[in-house]
């Protein structure tokens, strides 16, 4: 298409319909079509969060070499940070990367808050807190966080390897979605910013928190993979699908012959899913 001969006119607009050339609403239309898509791309890119479940530093960051600028979310878990220490995350940070601290923790107020402000000195964009600590917990965890405004507080609620089964064991009701309910409301009367818990609880969360809620899923896995030791699981068009704001994926990516297309088919599955939910 040529725009030879154009006259450009205020505010970005082309004299060409009446050469019979181009509209220029056509034109404008097509632009910012084109940014929203690579917006909405760069979003869903940053929806996938690829866990780095490791045993050391160089094989997690020889995975982040090869996904390069595509994947911006990592997640640092007990794994690899007992392995690598805290140098990982702190030099994942340096690369421009944000680094959920998935700490899982569930101590008395004041260790959980010292924890808190050890994983905002880091650099870390999340960590995570067992909402079954308590109240007074979450709030010592969200109070220390304050100081950091990069860091967020997720509440987890039930881990996905439990099922209803399970749960009479730990002495609680058998039912896996009344306690993942529970848990994300005193998660949110805490002050936290969001809740850790499967897709398959994802669609009631954004019912009952309020618009922007972080819900992040674990336990995902792509088609055809298995799940693991993880009972309560889901693709990531269908935890989009539910309402999750961003999806965990590890073994499905790390374990792949080839993890940049399985990340991609994984931030593609995510946009599938999040366009049907709209």
């Amino acid at each position: 298409m040529s725009l030879q001969g154009c006259h450009v006119l205020p505010h970005r607009q082309l004299d060409c319909e009446s050469r019979g050339i181009v509209s220029a609403g056509k034109i404008q239309g097509d632009f910012f079509n084109a940014i929203d898509r690579q917006q909405t791309s760069t979003a869903m890119t940053s929806s996938v969060v690829v866990s780095l479940d490791f045993d050391s530093a160089s094989d997690a960051m020889a995975l982040v070499a090869l996904l390069g600028a595509e994947a911006d979310r990592y997640k640092v878990g007990l794994q690899t940070l007992t392995a690598a220490g805290p140098a990982l995350p702190r030099h994942l940070v340096s690369l421009g990367k944000r680094v959920f601290l998935d700490l899982k923790l569930h101590e008395i107020p004041s260790s959980v808050a010292g924890a808190v402000r050890e994983a905002g000195k880091l650099g870390a964009t999340w960590v995570t807190v067992h909402a079954s600590a308590g109240s007074a917990v979450l709030r010592a965890a969200v109070d220390a966080a304050a100081s950091f405004p990069h860091l967020e507080v997720l509440a987890l609620t039930v881990i996905t390897s439990l099922s209803d089964e399970d749960l009479p064991e730990i002495g609680l009701a058998p039912s896996v979605d009344a306690q993942v309910e529970r848990l994300a409301l005193l998660a949110h009367k805490a002050g936290c910013h969001g809740v850790v818990a499967s897709a398959r609880e994802a669609k009631r969360l954004r019912q009952i928190l309020p618009q922007g809620a972080l819900i992040v899923c674990p336990g995902i896995q792509l088609p055809g993979g298995g799940g693991g030791d993880q009972m309560r699981v889901a693709d990531p068009a269908a935890a989009a699908q539910a309402g999750a704001s961003h999806v965990v994926i590890g073994r499905a990516i790390t374990g792949a012959d080839e993890p940049v297309a399985a990340f991609r088919i994984a931030v593609n599955a995510f946009l599938d899913g999040t366009r049907r939910a709209t």
